[in-house]
C-alpha cells in the first residue's frame, strides 16, 4: 500500500497552523425519536450504539464525516449561550452522518441537556436548536482494546465484513490489510460504509491477522495486531484484537481556531 501521507498532511497544513485540535462553529440540534440515532446511523453500529457511547452519542456533518473515516470519533460540544451553558459542555462520539445544512450536529439528548448548567437542562432542550462550539479530542476507553464485530452478512470462510468498536485516541483508521497468522501475504480490505470495512479476496485458511494505517501527527503509522480472528470465526461475534490507539493527529487551521487548550466548568 503506497505511504502518501506525509506530503498530502503537510499540503493541507501549508496554509494553515498545525494544532492538536480546531475549534468548528455550529447549530446543534437533539434526536426527537432517540432510537433513529441509536440504531440507524450512518457508521453501523446499531444497538451497540448505547454501550459505545455510553448514551453520548452524534450526528456530524459531512466534513467531518469524512465518508465514514470520522465515525467513532469524540468531541467536545459546548453551546454559546452563557447564561444557561457551562464552559465544559459535554462529550460525545460520531455514530452517524448529519446532511441537515442548517445544523452542523445533531446530539443525543442525554448530551445536548448536559451542555446545561445545573437545572438549566429544561430550558435549553426547549430551545430546539443551539450555537456550539465543538472541537475534536482524544478518545479514551480504559481497560479496553479495540474490537471488531463480524458483520451477520459474512461468509464463512471466504468472506468477511467487520465493524470497528472503540477506537482510541484522536485519529482515524484510513487502511486496513488482512492476513494469515505467520504470513506477511497481505491482502486490502475496503470500507463498505461508516465503521464496517469488507474483503476485497477469497480469505486464506487459518487464523487472521490485520494491520490498520492510522493517521498520527503530520502523517501516518501501522498498527498491527498479530492474532485477532481464529480460524473458524464466526459472524455476529466480537473479537478483541489485542491492540489500542492512542495517537493523535495534528489539525490544520487558523491560529484563532486552535483550541489545544482546556474546556472546563465555571
Amino acid at each position: 500500500m503506497p505511504f502518501f501521507f506525509p506530503l498530502l498532511f503537510l499540503s493541507l497544513l501549508s496554509a494553515a497552523t498545525a494544532c492538536d485540535r480546531c475549534v468548528h462553529q455550529a447549530k446543534a440540534a437533539f434526536y426527537q425519536d432517540e432510537a433513529a440515532g441509536a440504531y440507524r446511523g450512518a457508521c453501523g453500529y446499531g444497538d451497540l450504539t448505547p454501550a459505545l457511547a455510553n448514551g453520548y452519542f452524534s450526528a456530524i456533518m459531512p466534513p467531518l464525516y469524512k465518508y465514514g473515516a470520522g465515525c467513532g470519533a469524540c468531541f467536545q460540544v459546548r453551546c454559546k449561550n452563557d447564561k444557561i451553558c457551562t464552559k465544559e459542555g459535554t462529550k460525545i462520539v460520531v455514530t452517524d452522518r448529519n446532511d441537515n445544512t442548517y445544523t452542523g450536529l445533531v446530539l443525543s439528548q442525554k448530551a445536548f441537556g448536559e451542555m446545561a448548567v445545573s437545572g438549566k437542562d429544561g430550558l435549553l432542550m426547549s430551545y430546539g436548536v443551539v450555537d456550539v462550539e465543538f472541537k475534536r479530542i482524544p478518545c479514551e476507553y480504559k481497560n479496553q482494546n479495540l474490537l471488531i464485530r463480524v458483520e451477520e452478512w459474512s461468509q464463512y470462510p471466504s468472506y468477511l465484513a467487520i465493524k470497528l468498536l472503540y477506537q482510541g485516541g484522536q485519529t482515524e483508521i484510513v487502511g486496513m490489510d488482512i492476513a494469515q497468522v505467520g504470513y506477511s501475504n497481505w491482502d486490502y480490505m475496503g470500507r463498505n460504509y461508516g465503521a464496517v470495512w469488507e474483503t476485497k479476496k477469497p480469505l486464506p485458511k487459518g487464523p487472521l491477522q490485520l494491520r490498520f494505517v492510522v493517521t498520527s501527527g503530520y502523517d501516518g503509522k501501522w498498527i498491527w495486531a498479530k492474532y485477532v480472528l481464529p480460524a473458524d470465526w464466526r459472524p455476529g461475534l466480537i473479537y478483541d484484537t489485542g491492540v489500542q490507539i492512542y495517537d493523535i493527529a495534528k489539525e490544520g487551521c487558523p491560529t484563532e481556531q486552535c483550541g489545544d487548550g482546556q474546556w472546563r466548568r465555571r
